[in-house]
């Protein structure tokens, strides 16, 4: 329904059952660890140790309230560059940006499924005295903090004046993808720091903590802003006498955000100590290594690689309802706030969701709920496509009636208890499936591919859109609208291009045909993974 929807099931996952279990790697450890040792990895064989008597362990959660609150606090600055890379899409939709300069933007949504790629460094590289995690929050903070600042100079002109310069597209792509990376590798190092900052009766919050604190950053960055930003909305809710523009533009909003990213990360630098005696007192670049070693061996398991290959292209049956569907409707008139302000009312669903899902994946076979979910989010596909091609001819001059709403509501309503339904299954699944003996590094890794599994055909679907797409030129018939140049040609003529052939509506028929063909064919491999013995499944010990 909008880019929020895709940035769930991509950039923006919550990495259920493993919030708390970053990379651990230690340099203490034995070479042997990187290829499955006998014991638990440092960070995880710590947190299941009693606590002793007088210790930080045993303190109860008020005592550690100014912690909590810290990380979500963290958690609530990491989610504003996400909510704001989330819509920066419907701002451009609503610019005439073309579908390929939203599948080159989308690129900004991949960081957050490929931080694995340098979670080692940001765990084994650090300066001791001023603390492991403060070495990267601090730096990664400021820099987004300065950035945010500077780009609000630079933004609207990115954004284009609406007078014959349109968005540049390429540089705002470069932003926030430099925005989104700094904000994955924050994560990384709040994740890491949860870990040693609450005791360990009270660890349990970091999870609370990572979701509430991410789901509110996001909001606010995201629905907020663009409420906020829309004159119509301000105009009609929030002022007396209306005005050209809303209250606040993406420049007022990054200002204001850099400033507090800065404030908050002088305080945390300055105030907030880490806990020394949890500090490794070795360095850890060894450990990178051995990391990446780890990361190989288990991709090379046989059954490992087989669940790779099939959840990279499980999800390509749903990219044109999840990427391209919310854009069409901002294409076809409704207001992006309006749109983006429909997810206020599923948040109570998207809580309840997988507590009600989670009783029917906790047993053997999680894939099965997976497998009965996803013909029913296909056949969702071709309803938003229906519900796109009826948008037109509800609309009147005063906007959209209350009926339509309503209808969009339900019909989002019913995507996401398809969305979790799948999401619930393949988080319980790759809970069950990881080696206990390395559960952090093993199940960060299927959930990484699981992310990409949503990222990639997200991007080919938003670039296919127009080169599916049939365009004449009306008043001058010996012309045609194929690029951008012949759309020019026409327009000069005399002529205007007129859409005869949306590929939105082939791009959703094809990517139905093609997930009902994964069902068929593979779904039932799919599902066999789960009588996969546990040796299938574990990294072969070497010593």
């Amino acid at each position: 329904m909008s880019p929020a929807i895709a940035a769930k099931e991509g950039g923006r996952q919550r990495r259920a059952g493993s919030h708390h279990h970053c990379l651990d790697v230690r340099s203490e450890a034995p070479p042997a660890l990187a290829l499955c040792d006998d014991g638990l990895p440092g960070g995880e064989a710590e947190a299941l140790l009693p606590p002793e008597p007088g210790s930080r362990g045993a303190r109860g959660c008020r005592a550690e309230l100014g912690s909590i609150l810290l990380l979500l606090v963290l958690y609530v600055l990491q989610g504003i560059p996400l909510g704001l890379a989330g819509s920066v899409p419907l701002i451009l939709q609503s610019k005439n940006a073309s579908y390929t300069d939203q599948a080159f933007f989308s690129f900004v949504f991949w960081p957050f499924s490929l931080k694995l790629l340098w979670a080692p460094l940001v765990d084994a590289v650090y300066l001791r005295r001023f603390g492991r995690r403060k070495s990267w929050l601090v730096p990664t903070q400021y820099i987004l903090g300065v950035f945010m600042i500077y780009m609000s100079t630079q933004v609207d002109v990115l954004l284009g004046d609406g007078e014959g310069r349109g968005p540049d597209v390429v540089a705002l792509t470069v932003t926030f993808f430099l925005f989104e990376f700094l904000a994955a590798t924050q994560d990384i190092a709040v994740d890491g720091w949860a870990l040693t900052m609450l005791s360990r009766e009270n660890v349990g919050y970091a999870s609370t903590c990572n979701s509430v604190g991410q789901t509110a950053g996001y909001f606010l960055g995201n629905v907020l802003f663009l409420a906020l930003e829309s004159p119509s909305f301000c105009n009609k809710y929030l002022r007396f006498q209306p005005q050209p523009q809303g209250i606040v533009t993406l420049s007022d909003f990054l200002f204001f955000w850099g400033a507090v990213f800065l404030i908050t990360t002088t305080l945390v630098a300055l105030l907030k100590k880490e806990n020394k005696e949890l500090t490794p007192t070795k360095e850890e670049t060894k450990g990178i290594t051995d990391t990446y070693r780890l990361l190989f061996s288990i991709v090379k398991m046989p059954a490992v690689l087989t669940f790779c290959l099939l959840i990279l292209t499980a999800k390509v049956g749903f990219s044109a309802a999840d990427a391209v569907t919310g854009l069409k409707l901002v294409e076809e008139g409704v207001p992006k706030e309006h749109l983006a302000l429909l997810a206020v009312p599923m948040v109570p669903l998207q809580i309840i969701l997988p507590l009600i899902i989670s009783k029917y994946t906790a047993g053997p076979q999680p894939l099965n709920t997976f497998y009965k979910a996803m013909p029913f989010r296909l056949l969702l596909g071709l309803e938003f496509a229906f519900l796109v091609w009826w948008t037109p001819t509800v609309k009147h001059e005063g906007g959209f009636p209350v009926y339509y709403y309503v209808v969009v509501l339900l019909s989002y309503a019913l995507h996401q208890i398809t969305l979790y339904s799948m999401y619930v299954a393949i988080m319980a699944f790759n809970a069950k499936v990881s080696d206990p003996l390395i559960g952090g590094t093993y199940m960060t890794l299927l959930n990484t591919v699981s992310n990409l599994g949503g990222n990639w055909p997200s991007t080919v679907a938003l670039w296919l859109v127009d080169p599916l797409t049939v365009k004449e030129c009306a008043g001058a018939q010996e012309l045609t609208c194929g690029t951008t140049v012949a759309a020019e040609l026409c327009t000069k003529a005399g002529g205007s291009c007129v859409t005869t052939l949306d590929g939105y509506y082939v791009e959703s028929i094809i990517c139905v045909i093609l997930g009902f063909g994964w069902w068929f064919l593979l779904g039932p491999k799919f599902k066999k993974l789960q009588d996969e013995g546990q040796s299938s499944w574990k990294c072969k010990r070497t010593h």
